[in-house]
């Protein structure tokens, strides 16, 4: 049997149905249609869209799809097999799941024999009934059908005659896929390799084998590539790598490592610059902070900070990254701390006003001013926001796009109320001579502070609407009593589009929380104003 790699896998994101299984996430109808239409944008052959007939919300979101296009993307209906005793043309779910119109469905069964005694409490021989039953009626009706053979691997390893008795019995009965799952994500891959290679050998001639993953062992995207290496070519994972638990294989390393490392195609070749924004565009809609570390995607994956590292990336990049940053969207960042020198410092404002070189007097009176911030505890080696402003004040100044008059907070706790102590923000601002006056109620002082301002300045600035504030941390240090000691607050902002960390610092953290938040909000309007003027 040959182990060549193929040259193109069909992917199917699992967002919004093993996605929205994620701790914290809940997806209304129209985020559901955001997430379609944008992985449809990158090219994702099958979105898996969830169970039609779970709840009000998937009821209505599969109505609102019909005789809907996206691209050469389709929505795939999920569901389960028959239940035991009940025929395939008899089960309402499976009625349910044809009446979604969707051209391919999904279904899935059980293939470990501890499943099918203890969880379905039904016998063997009916569990492969069930399975071929509902396969050949779902077929019947015309449906390109997806079988999901769940916990396979554990099944394999348990009675390995038994589960590829499923997996034969799914392609017997017309599956095109049949997907094994590895649902409980502690499977190592040369098992996924070996056990993969043998279903292959198996069916492989009558039907595509898949793959679908998990992470709770670090392993979903080795596992999958090891899938892949043994003649899968169907890989289902969330582009994000959201899902039940630990989550599911994420798809956009996913991408990454087949089609850029491997030559095996995911996706269309255009449609790779848009993977570092598809990404950011699911998990703003989510509302999730994205790790910073994730592969090909994250704000650091492309992030420098040792002043060797530094050097080896301007003189020749590959020294120090395995793929280009543009590759997929993404793009190179140096760090500015004490690591760095004056080359990296020239490089960070370059990107922000290019031109300057080591000569320029601009350029000492930055380096100076970074000093003296970093002598009262500043770093922006995090905060590309607040050395952005820092620079343009310096080398290219601009009007102020508002003023701050006074703000004042008060923080109650509310008696009989679920919502806990509740801070009031009232603020007095202007711009270009007109005042404005306003008030927010927040969770917190800094949450109120940032509602009231936003408030206050959207009748002026109408998109500091598309903005939030995703993520706040706050760090004390200095040597006296910590009741004594500076704090350094870190605000990081998005708008769905961007991604920007602002720095404040004082000895009174409500004081540096607002110096942060106001970098964040005047970043926010550079930029629009930068595009308008473009």
């Amino acid at each position: 049997m040959s182990m060549a790699l193929p040259a193109k896998i069909e992917l199917l994101d699992t967002t919004l149905r093993d996605g929205a299984q994620s701790e914290s996430i809940s997806y209304s109808v129209h985020d559901k249609l955001e997430i379609v239409r944008t992985l449809s944008k990158l090219g994702i052959p099958l979105i898996e869209a969830g169970i039609p007939s779970s709840n009000p919300k998937d009821i209505e979101f599969f109505e609102l799809l019909k005789g809907q296009v996206f691209g050469q993307s389709q929505v795939v209906a999920f569901g389960a097999t028959c239940r035991p005793g009940v025929k395939a043309c008899d089960d309402q779910g499976l009625k349910e799941l044809v009446g979604a119109c969707t051209e391919t469905v999904c279904v899935f069964g059980k293939a470990w024999l501890l499943h099918v005694d203890e969880v379905l409490h039904t016998t063997k021989e009916e569990n492969l009934r069930m399975i071929f039953d509902t396969v050949s009626w779902l077929a019947s009706q015309g449906k390109r059908v997806i079988f999901d053979a769940e916990h396979f691997f554990n099944g394999y390893d348990d009675n390995p005659d038994y589960a590829l008795s499923v997996a034969a019995a799914a392609s017997k009965a017309g599956a095109s896929v049949v997907c094994l799952c590895e649902t409980n994500g502690g499977v190592f891959p040369e098992e996924i390799f070996s056990a993969t290679a043998k279903v292959v050998e198996t069916i492989g001639g009558d039907c595509i084998v898949g793959i679908h993953t998990h992470d709770d062992s670090g392993l979903a995207v080795a596992n999958t590539i090891a899938a892949v290496r043994a003649g899968a070519t169907h890989v289902q994972g969330t582009l994000a790598g959201f899902g039940e638990r630990c989550g599911n294989a994420n798809l956009a390393t996913v991408i990454g490592d087949l089609q850029l490392k491997l030559n095996v195609k995911c996706i269309p070749d255009a449609s790779m610059k848009f993977l570092t924004t598809a990404v950011r565009k699911i998990a703003e809609v989510s509302n999730v902070s994205l790790p910073g570390g994730l592969p090909y995607v994250g704000r650091r994956a492309f992030a420098h900070k040792g002043g060797m590292h530094m050097d080896g990336v301007r003189k020749l990049a590959c020294s120090f990254e395995h793929i280009s940053p543009e590759l997929v969207g993404n793009s190179r960042r140096f760090l500015i701390s004490e690591m760095s020198g004056k080359s990296a410092v020239i490089d960070r404002i370059n990107a922000i006003l290019p031109g300057m070189t080591r000569d320029d007097e601009g350029v000492e009176l930055v380096l100076s001013r970074l000093k003296e911030l970093e002598q009262q505890g500043y770093q922006f080696e995090g905060a590309d926001g607040s050395f952005e402003i820092l620079v343009r004040r310096i080398l290219k100044p601009y009007d102020s796009f508002f003023e701050l008059e006074r703000f004042r907070l008060v923080s109650e706790l509310s008696v009989g109320s679920t919502d806990g102590r509740i801070t009031t923000a009232m603020i007095k601002i202007s711009s270009a001579g007109v005042e404005e006056i306003t008030a927010a109620e927040g969770n917190g002082p800094v949450n109120a502070l940032d509602s009231a301002l936003r408030k206050a300045l959207e009748k002026f600035y109408p998109r500091l609407g598309e903005m939030r504030l995703s993520d706040y941390k706050v760090r004390v240090f200095g040597m006296g009593a910590a009741t004594a000691s500076k704090v350094r607050v870190l605000i990081e902002s998005t708008d769905g589009h961007r991604i920007w960390n602002t720095v404040g610092v004082s000895s009174d953290i409500i004081e540096a929380s607002w110096i942060a938040l106001l970098d964040s909000v005047e970043n926010k309007l550079i930029h629009d104003q930068l595009e308008q003027d473009n």
